[in-house]
């Protein structure tokens, strides 16, 4: 063990951080800076509408269906690697998506992007777990990460919106080469090599049944959101997945190198955070589609005003972030802040039932806001703290991918249920209310649509509260039972559990 090395590495951990941010906010912003700018790319490239929810289902379905095996590649070839090359694979993505001349340029990119995005995002969150290595500063580093990671989206639909208004919607593309250079250039200099995980070879039959059940698990969604739940690529699809996902347990339990060793999930604090990323996924949605389609549609406002509209939240998620993970998880473990993020986030849709077709930002959004960025906040940070907590430096990669995978996984499971509760609400509230004037029963529909959303989300988070909260162990963080061998205990004894 080179004492050098790890003193230099050590001296530049903070740095490190600052590059893995930035590559994480790439991939965060990614997830919603292209939503505002389709129609703009639409009428450009001139693809049909049903061609236009490829755009986004292309991404989740490569990201969503390789996030496990990229985790164990990490694993395996070193995590610099990987993130290197993601970064890099990921800039050549949007460079060609950005110069798209037809729909199917386009498309290509966008899976691209996935594949590469799928490789950077486990590898990212591993270096973290590995570079942050005492507790406090861990605390601290996953408290700036957890607000980097939870804003990311709200900050997506901002630049997204000022660049397709400004600029056009290729710099909605463009815009990830300034990330991408800047986080390449820190890793290239400060990331020092990482060391493979010793002895260990590929499930190549763990991958082909992960990857497998997750691509017919988010195709099934995507394909419910846009279509219905009864057709035969919905229902054929979603069965196709759970039932691969199935024996890819299965298989784990009795293979001799486990893809996803059963001690990463098993454990009751881990298994928690990833269903906690699972249930965030798929309640978040009620707030980064549906709050910004009435902002824009029922209320007028513009792409950049929506995006500015959701400052507030981001700069509170933040604080929560940071403040939860420095002072209250070290001393209460992540049990109360899970939870009370959890509930935070059910109070603030249940919250936002209130509004109507003439509502005030200040009087009906403001509030309901603030309070969503604070619970997201305490749980981004904790999650990603919790569910990477303990495990062997070899399953690293594979442990922030499997956060990763809960929350695409929820992300296209609650797009599919919401985008379905939505538009049978306002079917309903048409179909109930036939007199009065049509513009003004389509805004009370509409509107009708959204508060219903809102109230299955504040149960899908009053839900995740309960079970998670209940899952959770008391009391901080403490080292489990798959603590590494003692021979690889110099590496591992001051991390944190």
């Amino acid at each position: 063990m080179a004492t050098p090395a790890t003193t230099t590495r050590d001296s530049r951990r903070w740095l490190i951080l600052v590059v893995i941010c930035v590559a994480y906010l790439m991939i965060t912003l990614d997830a919603t800076v292209m939503n505002l700018a389709l129609p703009s790319a639409q009428r450009t490239l001139g693809f049909t509408n049903t061609d236009r929810q490829w755009i986004v289902t292309a991404y989740s379905l490569s990201f969503g269906s390789l996030l496990l095996f990229c985790g164990r590649l990490a694993d395996l070839i070193g995590r610099k690697v990987t993130f290197l090359a993601g970064l890099t694979g990921f800039a050549v993505a949007s460079a060609v998506g950005g110069a798209s001349v037809d729909f199917g340029m386009l498309v290509t990119a966008r899976a691209c992007q996935g594949v590469f995005a799928a490789l950077l995002a486990p590898s990212a969150l591993s270096l973290l777990t590995t570079t942050f290595t005492e507790a406090t500063e861990r605390a601290k580093a996953f408290g700036v990460f957890g607000s980097v990671a939870a804003s990311g989206a709200g900050l997506g639909l901002l630049i997204g919106g000022s660049l397709t208004s400004y600029l056009s919607w290729r710099w909605c593309l463009y815009v990830n080469l300034v990330f991408a250079v800047t986080a390449l250039t820190g890793g290239l200099i400060l990331v020092r090599r990482q060391q493979k995980a010793p002895g260990a070879r590929l499930d190549i039959p763990g991958v082909a049944l992960v990857s497998g059940g997750m691509f017919c698990l988010v195709y099934g969604f995507s394909n419910a959101a846009t279509h219905s739940w009864h057709t035969p690529s919905t229902w054929s699809f979603l069965a196709a997945g759970v039932a691969l996902l199935a024996a890819f347990a299965a298989w784990q339990a009795r293979a001799t190198h486990p893809l996803l060793p059963p001690r990463v999930v098993l454990d009751r604090n881990r298994g928690s955070a990833y269903l906690t990323m699972l249930v965030l996924g798929t309640g978040i949605y009620g707030i980064l589609l549906f709050l910004v389609y009435y902002m824009q549609v029922s209320l007028g406002y513009s792409a950049i005003i929506s995006g500015v509209a959701l400052l507030p939240m981001v700069a509170l998620t933040a604080v929560g972030a940071n403040v939860g993970n420095t002072k209250l998880l070290p001393r209460l473990g992540p049990k109360p802040l899970i939870t009370v993020g959890l509930l935070l986030n059910a109070i603030s849709m249940a919250w936002l039932t209130a509004i109507g077709v003439h509502s005030g930002y200040a009087s009906h959004l403001l509030g309901p806001l603030l309070v969503i960025g604070l619970g997201m906040g305490f749980i981004y940070g904790a999650a990603a703290n919790t569910g990477t907590t303990g495990v062997r430096p070899s399953d690293a990669g594979v442990a922030s991918a499997s956060l990763n995978a809960g929350q695409q996984l929820g992300g296209a499971l609650g797009t599919a249920l919401l985008n379905t509760i939505a538009a049978s609400a306002t079917t309903t509230y048409l179909a109930s209310h036939r007199q009065g004037q049509p513009a003004r029963l389509l805004h009370l529909a509409a509107v009708h649509g959204y508060t219903t959303v809102f109230w299955w989300c504040s149960a899908i988070f009053a839900a995740g509260a309960v079970v998670c909260g209940t899952l959770l162990r008391p009391g901080p963080l403490t080292r489990r039972a798959d603590t590494p061998a003692p021979e690889s205990a110099p590496q591992a004894a001051a991390t944190p559990s």
